[in-house]
């Protein structure tokens, strides 16, 4: 069982909340891909904002890539549509076998789309490539339990973990690491292009790629051979197209253009087609997060600037926690289709608690500047603070409104003087990982439905942060809670860590969003995409 690279799974996934998926009441015309009746229920063409960073599974760990990924790779376990539990999905099974021994058996039979077979050989290789690339935009950091992971058989692998009774392992391999690649083509210690990739189509999702321009265009044609949980394609096949702004995709809605379009809409965008009556608007559950993050190193009085000192650095990231005035920011920006959050959970999430609430601003979740004065003035910052506040178009258009309130709230106070900057989001994802951003915008979809996703992938040492970040008492509280099978007394530990966490001030969540698409009346299988596990498939739609 030597071979030498391969590739990764799907079906398409829209990880969030706030992504919008409309679809209009008339078949795509004009610039939209054209449907084709057939024995599925026609092509379905999707809009989207979202970029993709790249179509290889170790370097991206963003909703962009992930959502053409999740069409055309395979995952030894996936989510049916409605459902939150990974299933089996090129597996046959997949169960613990000890506490610290997760065995996964192969489906027989399985190939890529390029002829190459599809073993435990190309499942060693693609876990094991994550790791070993350990790329600083890739999904590395959710699999830190894992020891190894070994071959037994043609068609068995066991994963040995570090802490038994993992109880988020079978989400991981659902998430963002989980696409099995081909090692007949991948590389196994570099990011390959996508351009080889799609050349190369070592592709064992519901879809393979017809053709692709990056970021423009990309045609699916769904794969016969495909043998996972989700079953055939529902529709001849799908065609997604790249928008740079969201006013042309909502026009494109409208006009009939494209079926279903997702991420990212303004709320205004999304009030207006509300109320137009060729398309329709469907809402469900979503966890989607937006928040800042603080880079220990650079931000102000950070350890590496020339004035370091990190009582003061704490006082600066407490004053901006008082000052912020999320309902401001949900109300005028986003028409309340986001809500304030004072945790780093989402509260629909078993263990969630808002401890930012109670810790920051009056208690009750509105600002107070003189908690902000004393808590500078306490630590001994006498002067005001300069801020070099990045944002990105990675989170729609309406970032630039929420940023600006953000340096308006903060520069009132008579505290800040704020240096607020955007950039493009290619750029964005590479540069916050250099250092060069002292703080920042991110938004986070989540990987599983699981508390522990708002926690692992951002405060424990490898983070995917980068912001130089660490503490011993959050990484063991945060580790002990992936492993406690009490409920109860994992939902107390999920807490302590919230606390903790909300005490450092790591990173300041601000927003929660909600998980809306708008899809016209002849586009079947939206209300299934809008599940609890936060993917939205193509697979799952015909027209």
């Amino acid at each position: 069982m030597t071979k030498s690279n391969k590739a990764r799974h799907g079906a398409i996934a829209l990880a969030g909340i706030s992504a919008l998926a409309l679809t209009a009441c008339t078949g795509p015309s004009g610039g939209g891909g054209t449907a084709t009746e057939g024995a599925g229920g026609g092509a379905i063409t999707y809009g989207t904002t979202d970029k993709v960073v790249t179509l290889d599974p170790a370097g991206s760990y963003d909703g962009g890539s992930f959502m053409v990924m999740n069409q055309i790779y395979p995952f030894l376990l996936n989510y049916a549509p409605g459902t939150a539990d990974a299933t089996p999905d090129i597996a046959e099974s997949a169960s613990f076998t000890s506490p610290t021994e997760y065995t996964v058996k192969l489906k027989p039979d399985l190939k890529f789309a390029n002829g190459h077979t599809l073993d435990s050989s190309d499942v060693v290789f693609s876990f094991n490539r994550v790791k070993k690339i350990d790329d600083p935009n890739g999904p590395a950091s959710l699999l830190a339990n894992m020891e190894k992971i070994e071959a037994t058989d043609s068609s068995t692998v066991v994963f040995t973990l570090k802490a038994g009774n993992d109880q988020v392992f079978p989400g991981v391999l659902a998430s963002n690491p989980g696409p099995i690649v081909d090692e007949e083509v991948f590389p196994a210690d570099k990011i390959l292009d996508d351009d080889a990739i799609v050349a190369a189509k070592p592709f064992a999702g519901q879809y393979t790629i017809d053709s692709y321009k990056k970021n423009e265009l990309v045609s699916f044609k769904p794969n016969a051979d495909y043998q996972g949980l989700l079953g055939k394609a529902a529709n001849d096949g799908a065609t997604l197209k790249h928008y740079a702004d969201p006013n042309n995709l909502k026009l494109d809605v409208q006009q009939g253009n494209i079926d279903i379009a997702g991420r990212i809409l303004t709320a205004t965008d999304v009030a207006d087609l509300e109320s137009d009556s060729n398309v329709k608007v469907h809402k469900g559950p979503g966890g989607e997060l937006r928040y800042m993050v603080f880079n220990f190193d650079t931000m102000p009085f950070g350890a590496k600037t020339p004035d370091a000192d990190p009582a003061k650095a704490l006082a600066v990231r407490q004053a901006i926690a008082h000052l912020v005035d999320r309902d401001v920011i949900a109300s005028q920006v986003f028409k309340n289709t986001y809500t304030p959050v004072y945790s780093y959970v989402p509260k629909e999430f078993e263990g969630a608690t808002e401890p930012l609430k109670s810790l920051y601003g009056d208690g009750s979740g509105k600002p107070s500047l003189d908690k902000a004065k004393k808590v500078l003035t306490d630590a001994g910052v006498t002067s005001v603070v300069d801020l070099k506040l990045q944002y990105t178009d990675r989170y729609g258009t309406s970032a630039a409104d929420e940023y600006a309130l953000v340096k308006e709230q903060l520069e009132k106070s008579g505290l800040f003087t704020v240096d607020l900057k955007s950039t493009e989001w290619t750029t964005y994802t590479k540069e916050r990982r250099a250092d060069a951003y002292p703080v920042y915008q991110l938004g986070w979809f989540p990987d599983y439905s699981d508390a522990d996703n708002y926690l692992t992938p951002f405060f424990i040492p490898g983070n995917f942060l980068g912001n130089h970040y660490e503490n011993p008492a959050v990484t063991e509280v945060v580790n002990k809670q992936l492993v406690t099978t009490d409920k109860a007394e994992r939902s107390e530990l999920l807490g302590q860590a919230q606390e903790a966490i909300a005490k450092d001030l790591s990173t300041l969540p601000l927003l929660q969003g909600a998980q809306v698409m708008v899809a016209g009346t002849d586009v079947q299988g939206v209300e299934k995409t809008l599940d609890p596990s936060f993917k939205t498939r193509l697979g799952v739609m015909s027209k």
